[in-house]
């Protein structure tokens, strides 16, 4: 599908929420540059272990960077501004998007009323941690907690958790491809560009369906639990001879399933008949149920879970999911042309035309302006002594 090809992404990113975005265009094909200020750039450049030797290309990095370009440029300064729109009209932009905070657009020049005059088809993107109208700072732990699922992630009756990935960042990002796409679909019907603004906030509330109907409508008290489900019983993480295998129980068929293998048929009582029944019994039903996997492999466990069609998994280390043939015959990589480093990353949600015709393959995340020289140089056709110069004078 060469027509996402024919698209330019550009964006003014760092952190984790809009580069994670930007990523998943350039899965696409899409022709992704990121643009960062050539003293500054994107913080996590420095984060994690210098794996490659050289400053601003650490492994935190290096994780959802590949497949783009990258340009340096100070829009802080008034030539800067100018090559800035030149690049909007020139090469030209189809999609611009930030993450800068909103009391920057006007300063910075980066506002969609300005850049409409400039390419009135253009698709603007502004992501914000609580709206255009609010200008706190948004890491993706505040967004947990202030959308409340920092207070449905934990034991019962203890302290509150993060989850075990960015939610609020990685969820914006899927939130905002979507928006892009649509309005994509727009442009190409009307002619008409577009100005999205989406709220990490907003975004992280909206996966909170249960309960927020619950809380608002029915008046229920819905709080973290642990690794039990509000609704449904069993279902819960079990200990295993060699570790955990988490199981669940999502009908009174598969309960009647369950009870049916030799091991358990000790729990086939009426009480247990019916999910209610379960459910108020939760605590002693879960320790009676550990007390019969306990003595079993994860892997003899599963196989015979799997063989009566009631849904379970061992618990897998990372390791152990790279490994996994569904998992590993998706991942992408990305080879270093400057010091040979062949990096794996994780596979995209369904693998596109473009990365199967690439052999899952991406370009190696770009070093800070590692694409001045082609784009100011060979698309604005600027000299080599120009790019000097403003590379002195601290523009690019």
């Amino acid at each position: 599908m060469d027509i996402f090809k024919r698209l330019t992404v550009l964006s003014l990113e760092q952190a984790t929420v809009l580069p994670y975005l930007t990523y998943r265009l350039a899965q696409d094909g899409m022709n992704v540059i990121r643009l960062e200020h050539p003293v500054h750039g994107d913080p996590n450049r420095m984060i994690g272990d210098n794996v490659l030797g050289e400053e601003r290309m650490n492994a935190y990095f290096l994780c959802i960077n590949a497949g783009k370009k990258a340009l340096s440029l100070n829009l802080a300064d008034s030539q800067g501004r100018e090559l800035f729109y030149e690049l909007i009209r020139r090469l030209p932009v189809d999609i611009f998007a930030t993450n800068q905070l909103p009391r920057n657009y006007a300063k910075l020049g980066i506002d969609y009323e300005t850049l409409k005059k400039i390419k009135p088809d253009l698709i603007w993107l502004g992501v914000t941690g609580f709206g255009p109208d609010r200008n706190e700072g948004a890491y993706d732990p505040i967004l947990q907690a202030r959308s409340g699922l920092m207070e449905l992630t934990g034991e019962s009756g203890g302290d509150p958790q993060v989850l075990g990935i960015p939610l609020p960042d990685m969820g914006t990002s899927e939130h905002a491809y979507g928006a892009v796409m649509k309005a994509l679909f727009q442009r190409q019907a009307t002619g008409a560009g577009a100005c999205i603004h989406l709220s990490m906030l907003e975004s992280s509330v909206s996966w909170l369906t249960v309960p927020i109907t619950f809380t608002a409508t029915f008046d229920k008290t819905l709080s973290r639990r642990g690794n039990t489900h509000e609704f449904f019983c069993p279902v819960s993480v079990y200990p295993t001879r060699n570790g955990f295998v988490y199981m669940a129980v999502g009908n009174d068929r598969q309960w009647k399933a369950l009870v049916s293998l030799e091991m358990f048929q000790p729990l086939d009582q009426p009480v247990y008949a019916k999910n209610a029944g379960r459910i108020a019994d939760v605590k002693n039903l879960n320790r009676s149920i550990s007390a019969v996997t306990e003595r079993l492999s994860s892997e003899e466990l599963v196989e015979q879970l799997t063989a009566i069609t009631v849904p379970a998994s061992k618990i897998q280390t990372l390791r152990e999911v790279v490994a996994d043939p569904l998992v590993e015959r998706r991942l992408l990589h990305a080879t270093d042309p400057v010091t040979g480093r062949r990096i794996t990353l994780a596979p995209p949600p369904c693998l596109t035309p473009f990365l199967e015709a690439s052999g899952r393959s991406l370009s190696f995340p770009p070093r800070c302006g590692e694409s001045n020289a082609e784009i100011y140089g060979g698309v604005l056709g600027r000299a080599s002594s120009d790019l000097a110069d403003w590379k002195a004078r601290g523009i690019i």
